[in-house]
């Protein structure tokens, strides 16, 4: 599979989303030679074009087309395929109502949207084809690809950051969740499984693909419902959806769109299941179309300088953070999401 079809004309960002919450403007800040300096300070020259923006590469860092999963001489493919088997047998509507179950309490405990980042310095996606470097180097890529094109949409910076702090589930203090209930492409659950989807061959093992209920396009869902009524394979991008939700985020509804669906590659890549979308969705489908193109072409060997970044998406964080509020988050549950998050580990296990 090669590049996804990406409308030019939806990545260019004239238009802004403006947040409930107010991000004070910086002079300093939003100078551009202050922006082409700090952003993309370490990854490869040829992702900025010559006047600064985001350029998107024709080959992944390992010298291959970018989710070339069919790819016969592909660096990581097996371990890939193995993770794809695993999760297309096992991603059944009955499992993902079990983990909605098991995660969704959001009662173990709290945890800064920082630590969260540091705690993904452990976790590398086995899903990828295109990066095997830790999770927050792609946190950050991404969210630095993104200050080149939109440097004055800071939500959008914060949910370059954020938007795959769901795979803490693979953490240990999270349960040390096998990668197949993590990562991955994810996928309507309670319908036919399309063809468009990663490795859909795999999907003959999985036994919603003969339960008759399941396996018609509708399935249990009706024309043009809305993605917010469809059940999703769980992973990630739904986890993360939740706790944002669960402490009352104040960024705007794209955002949370673009963190719930960015792994939904079958719908922004092939235009899969577009039948199952409302008016809603395809406005808020816009800015999932920009993030692709971050989320998948800022990936790099080349890493980000951690401390040298920090501060500020640190002032992001700072800037909708109550001042009433301990600096641990360990008391009580925000009412702002960019204020904590609740994570699932043990209330006696260290706070981050």
């Amino acid at each position: 599979m090669g590049r996804p079809a990406v409308d030019e004309a939806t990545l260019k960002g004239e238009d802004h989303v403006q947040a409930s919450t107010e991000f004070p403007q910086s002079k300093e800040l939003s100078s551009a030679e202050h922006w082409h300096h700090m952003s993309m300070q370490l990854l490869r020259p040829e992702l900025q074009d010559s006047a600064g923006r985001f350029h998107m590469p024709t080959l992944n860092a390992f010298g291959q087309a970018f989710r070339a999963y069919d790819a016969p001489d592909g660096e990581r493919q097996a371990g890939v395929e193995d993770l794809y088997r695993a999760n297309h047998i096992h991603q059944t509507f009955a499992f993902g109502q079990a983990m909605r179950e098991k995660h969704l309490q959001f009662n173990k405990g709290l945890m800064s949207i920082w630590e969260c980042c540091e705690l993904l310095n452990e976790c590398v996606d086995d899903s990828d084809p295109d990066l095997e470097e830790p999770q927050i180097q792609h946190l950050l890529q991404t969210a630095e690809a993104i200050r080149l094109d939109h440097p004055d949409d800071e939500w959008f910076h914060l949910v370059g950051l954020i938007h795959d702090l769901g795979k803490v589930l693979l953490h240990p203090l999270f349960g040390a969740e096998p990668q197949y209930a993590v990562v991955g492409d994810t996928f309507p659950v309670g319908c036919a499984f399309d063809p468009a989807i990663v490795h859909a061959e795999l999907f003959q093992e999985n036994p919603d693909s003969q339960n008759s209920k399941f396996s018609t396009k509708l399935g249990i869902y009706e024309e043009n419902c809305g993605l917010d009524k469809v059940f999703m394979s769980w992973g990630h991008d739904e986890y993360m959806y939740q706790v944002m939700k669960k402490n009352n985020t104040t960024l705007p509804p794209a955002a949370l769109f673009v963190i719930r669906y960015h792994s939904f590659y079958a719908m922004h890549q092939a235009g899969a299941y577009k039948h199952l979308m409302n008016d809603s969705d395809h406005e808020s489908f816009r800015w999932l179309e920009r993030f692709n193109k971050f989320d998948l072409y800022s990936k790099s060997k080349v890493c980000v300088d951690v401390e040298a970044v920090k501060p500020y998406y640190q002032s992001l964080i700072q800037k909708v953070q109550s001042p009433q509020t301990s600096s641990l988050f360990y008391k009580t549950i925000s009412h702002d999401f960019t204020q904590s998050l609740p994570v699932n580990f043990s209330a006696s296990s260290r706070n981050f």
